[in-house]
């Protein structure tokens, strides 16, 4: 599981560089676009480092518990990893409609990471987390 992590992280890290590059490159200019447009474009940028780095960050230290805590540690993981699937879907999908658009993509991202997360913590507690 660790190593889907890092690998899902990398990669995602990398997706994050290209969609840099496309905001440096945008036509028109970002500095030319509305706020509200700018701020879309830039805040789906960031989501895709963020979902990144939590991959990352869990494939290189994340340590499978054991019994019900591993099984929710292993839900909390599958929700980590499809997260920048959604997030970049947002940022190809959700930004060219502008705040027109649903942002089922980015609300399904944000959620899946925010929930893999909790899920993590819910399964990394016992006896020792609070020392």
């Amino acid at each position: 599981m660790r190593a889907v992590h890092r690998w899902i992280g990398l990669l995602t890290v990398v997706v994050f560089l290209i969609s840099g590059q496309f905001l440096r490159h945008h036509h028109p200019p970002i500095d030319t676009l509305s706020d509200s447009a700018r701020l879309m474009l830039r805040s789906r940028h960031i989501y895709i480092l963020s979902s990144g780095l939590v991959n990352l960050m869990l494939g290189l230290y994340v340590q499978r518990g054991l019994g019900w805590r591993g099984v929710v540690q292993l839900i909390g993981s599958g929700l980590v990893m499809v997260s920048p699937a959604l997030l970049v879907l947002a940022f190809v999908v959700e930004t060219p409609r502008g705040f027109q658009a649903e942002m089922v993509w980015s609300h399904l991202g944000l959620y899946a990471l925010f929930g893999g997360c909790m899920l993590h913590l819910v399964g990394a507690m016992d006896g020792r987390f609070a020392r």
